[in-house]
């Protein structure tokens, strides 16, 4: 692919395209070098400790462990209180509260963990771009190499047939 192909793609990248691109990107994708990135790693490299704590406890709050263990100690609280206790009683005002708290803390440190999901997908999606670019351009300097190679034994063949028709004669 010669370089005005390449500038007007730079160019059609930079001003048509909602993607965020830094020279570094261009720069890799008009390189000879790989452009894909381990999205993970980065976004791994990316996390403070308050981002993997977050992560963590929304892993454990969705998991059926958390479901089935909650489950278990409201039953246990409900029937403690019902039957051997009386510091709770029906309708289980302090029960509630607790559950209010658990959901108030849950909910905000669960959006966390999906916005960071989120802006990993962006990561992705950026990346799968870039690579999906490259190959656009390495597909296009292969398709012109193959017409060039195509073209150049079409001029064997007509120079051999006419080499042969002149031994002919």
């Amino acid at each position: 692919m010669d370089k005005l192909n390449k500038k007007e793609l730079v160019r059609h990248i930079l001003e048509k395209d909602d993607m965020d691109f830094e020279k570094q990107d261009i720069a890799d994708i008009l390189s000879k070098e790989t452009v894909t990135k381990d999205i993970n790693k980065v976004h791994r490299q990316s996390l403070s400790v308050g981002d993997r704590m977050a992560d963590k406890f929304s892993n454990f709050a969705g998991s059926w462990t958390f479901i089935i263990g909650f489950g278990i100690v409201m039953a246990a609280w409900i029937v403690a209180n019902s039957v051997l206790f009386t510091f709770d009683i029906y309708p289980f005002i302090l029960l509630n509260l607790v559950l209010s708290c658990v959901a108030a803390i849950q909910a905000p440190v669960i959006m966390m963990s999906q916005n960071r999901q989120e802006e990993k997908d962006r990561l992705q999606a950026k990346n799968e771009y870039r690579l999906n670019i490259k190959s656009e351009l390495l597909i296009e300097e292969l398709n012109k190499k193959i017409n060039q190679l195509l073209y150049n034994q079409e001029q064997l063949r007509l120079t051999i047939e006419q080499m042969q028709t002149k031994g002919k004669q």
